[in-house]
């Protein structure tokens, strides 16, 4: 009897690799553009059923060859013949059609073919066709949006001409970033805080947005980058490239139950093009995701940010052509810089009430240590930071018919400690004033939707907003008045009116009115030669627009056009000291043409060439100055200055077997007036970017990326971000010639 047991263990162990390969036969399913592996593939054999796990590997009973079925939802199924236990499968996803695209513009969860908004999304895939090292090229890939780098790290924002009162940083356009706002108070955005890593998604909702968005004619850019922890994976990037570039990534996820935790620190800095252009900046982000039941869920960020970098400054056109790379004089030996560090902490909390009632409130405080040495004069600012935004939604039926009402508030404050020095030779010198800064600003806002029909879907909505600053001066060494000085904005209702059509399941027209405010920032009512401008009146404008989306098959068209009239435009002028000034100049009539369309004309699982899709986005903003008069110039008519009428972009993605990729951008742009009188043009350009890399399977549980690029293709000279009416004609700011990158990832699950 012990005989008999002791053979039939003996069998059972010689049998047990025959076995072993028997029921571990490995498919592994990859998305076939990105090349993730994919979770939850239902793979059909016969009568019986699979699925992936979260490293994208099924498990199927080798019975010599067999033929099975991939299919996924949002993916084109797949039917093979299995013929080795270790093989490769690549599902590619049915082409991203509009109707199928889900955006949460407004507050609301909704296809973008059912938005009653011009809403751009980008996404990690348009990241990823370029340098990581920023998000310039990604976001200039729209139409109707244009991101500015005058050098490394300095970032200027346009949304439909919203940068023409901005000489530097970002105004007049709401950002958030995981549902809060990470634009200050007084207006302002430091985006070049953030790292590209920081976002994976990015939805630009272009033109006024009052309704649920506060102040900003410009629009709003929701930044997404929330923990998501679903899989366990480690991640190190590295990436290399002209002008001493260098980068680094480290990153690690790790679920917890049901919720879990991401953590990354990323290094990044560069020499610059130009002289006195380098550039430094550290970020940690560690973010948490904690469902409380099955009505509630947590979320935190904290994001710490350490910035330097250089400000070669602004060159005439003898400068230009003497040496495009040479520092504006005075600009190395003043060390003009900027140096920020900053500390975002942010706390979510969602709550499902019932089965039609919802509320999502974030909360956040902020630190902000802000140092900037100028040719000037040398500033310093310390700050602090606090505010919040929170909404209920209301799903109901009004006569029988779907009904969604949201309602909330957001508010907003910070305090500021700002000292302006006399500079020598780049340390701070006499102290020339001081000032205590509050700002505050806060609304309330509705919203009602409405399906009205199956087709028709009707939006309002209504916001009252207020605003003020209190600039105390505690010390002006010029003799100036000091004490306490107060701007306050009178409340202002911001309507919207928007409808939504669906003509069919793949196509919807779209129609709204919609009204923007955007008060002068602190910067702009307190200049660097310490006057302040207290009579600077607030932007206000009304937009319209018409719009036509359709997502059938293959292909995506996106088709808008609008007017909008701003009043009290502000722009800006420089004194004979290079001092930038503000002032209000009448109306501005702005008539625009955006369109974007794409066509995959390739999509297969097998072949040579995989996937073969292209893109073009237009952009015709044809805006002038209206009742534009200073003492004895009357600009009324003139093009607005820093605007390119036309621009085109065109984009060609390649996806090949053996996981390697290609893209191509161009993209042109038309001249742009760099003054109000309209004399002095930048001539067009065309930009053309490559990259070309691979992505393979180096392990079970490794993936390697290498990719290699190339930007400015064609060598053309042009500037990233003109300052505009300066004094001296220094409008240049040389943008880099041909320059090249190489990069590589590796991804662990562990």
């Amino acid at each position: 009897m012990y005989f008999r047991g002791m053979k039939k263990l003996l069998l059972f162990l010689v049998l047990l690799p025959s076995l072993e390969v028997f029921s571990q036969s490995k498919i592994l399913i990859q998305d076939g553009i990105s090349f993730k592996p994919l979770s939850e593939v239902v793979v059909r054999v016969g009568d019986q059923e699979y699925f992936s796990d979260q490293n994208g590997l099924a498990s199927i009973p080798d019975e010599g060859n067999f033929k099975a079925l991939f299919f996924k939802e949002g993916y084109a199924s797949v039917e093979q013949e299995i013929r080795s236990s270790n093989t490769e499968i690549y599902l590619f996803p049915l082409s991203v059609s509009l109707s199928g695209v889900t955006v949460n513009a407004f507050e609301t969860d909704r296809p973008l073919l059912q938005q009653s908004a011009s809403i751009s999304l980008i996404g990690e895939q348009d990241f990823n066709r370029f340098n990581e090292t920023s998000i310039v090229s990604s976001f200039n890939t729209k139409p109707g949006i244009r991101i500015e780098e005058r050098a490394p790290a300095s970032y200027r924002v346009s949304i439909r001409g919203s940068s023409l009162r901005a000489p530097f940083g970002v105004r007049n356009v709401k950002v958030y970033w995981n549902e809060v706002p990470i634009t200050a108070p007084d207006g302002t955005t430091a985006l070049n805080l953030l790292d590209l890593s920081n976002i994976r998604t990015a939805e630009v909702i272009k033109g006024p947005s009052g309704s649920i968005y506060g102040a900003g004619n410009g629009g709003v850019i929701n930044l997404k980058n929330a923990a998501n922890p679903s899989v366990r994976n480690a991640t190190s990037e590295f990436a290399s490239g002209s002008f001493g570039l260098s980068r680094g990534r480290l990153a690690i996820s790790q679920p917890i139950g049901k919720g879990g935790i991401e953590a990354a620190l990323v290094t990044q800095e560069s020499d610059g093009y130009r002289e006195h252009s380098a550039m430094k900046r550290r970020v940690f982000q560690l973010g948490g995701f904690f469902p409380i039941n099955e009505k509630q869920e947590l979320r935190t960020q904290i994001l710490v940010s350490d910035l330097d970098y250089q400000i070669p400054g602004a060159l005439n056109a003898d400068q230009l052509a003497e040496d495009p790379t040479q520092a504006r004089p005075g600009s190395v030996n003043q060390n003009s810089s900027i140096s920020q560090q900053s500390i975002l902490v942010t706390f979510g909390h969602l709550y499902q009430i019932s089965e039609k009632i919802e509320n999502n409130t974030t909360l956040y405080l902020n630190t902000n240590d802000f140092e900037n040495p100028f040719i000037l004069d040398y500033k310093k600012e310390l700050g602090f930071g606090y505010g919040g935004r929170s909404r209920f939604t209301f799903d109901w039926d009004l006569a029988g018919r779907p009904f969604r009402l949201i309602a909330g508030g957001e508010f907003q404050q910070s305090l500021t400690d700002a000292q302006n020095f006399g500079n020598r030779d780049g340390v701070a010198d006499t102290v020339r004033f001081t000032d205590k800064l509050k700002a505050t600003q806060g609304f309330l806002f509705q919203q009602a939707e409405w399906e009205l029909t199956d087709q028709f879907l009707i939006t309002l909505g209504l916001s009252q907003n207020f605003s003020s600053f209190e600039i105390d001066r505690q010390i002006d060494a010029s003799g100036g008045a000091t004490g306490v000085q107060t701007r306050r904005f009178d409340p202002l209702l911001i309507p919207r009116l928007a409808v939504n059509y669906s003509l069919n399941e793949f196509s919807a027209l779209r129609a709204s009115v919609s009204s923007g405010f955007s008060p002068p920032t602190i910067d702009e009512v307190r200049t660097n030669e310490g006057s302040l401008n207290l009579d600077l009146e607030a932007e206000r404008g009304t937009n319209y627009e018409l719009g036509y989306r359709l997502g059938k098959n293959q292909l995506n068209v996106d088709l808008t056009a609008f007017y909008f009239r701003l009043n009290e435009t502000i722009t800006t002028f420089t004194n004979e000291q290079g001092v930038v000034l503000f002032r209000n100049a009448g109306s501005t009539d702005q008539m625009g043409i955006e369109a974007a369309v794409d066509y995959t004309f390739i999509q297969n699982a097998a072949g040579f060439v995989r996937n073969l899709k292209m893109g073009s986005a237009f952009t015709g903003h044809y805006f002038t100055f209206k009742d534009y008069r200073q003492r004895e110039n009357d600009f009324s008519g003139n093009d607005l200055t820093g605007v390119a009428p036309n621009t085109l972009v065109n984009t060609l993605d390649a996806r090949f077997s053996g996981s390697t990729y290609l893209n191509i951008t161009h993209q042109f742009t038309d001249e742009i007036p760099l003054n109000d009188a309209n004399t002095v043009y930048q001539d067009s350009y065309n930009l053309i970017g490559i990259r070309f890399g691979f992505i393979q399977q180096a392990g079970k549980r490794t993936d390697l990326e290498i990719y290699s690029g190339v930007d400015n293709l064609l060598n053309e000279s042009y500037s990233l971000g003109n300052d505009l009416n300066p004094f001296g004609g220094r409008f240049y700011q040389p943008a880099p010639t041909r320059n090249f990158y190489f990069g590589m990832k590796v991804n662990l699950r562990y």
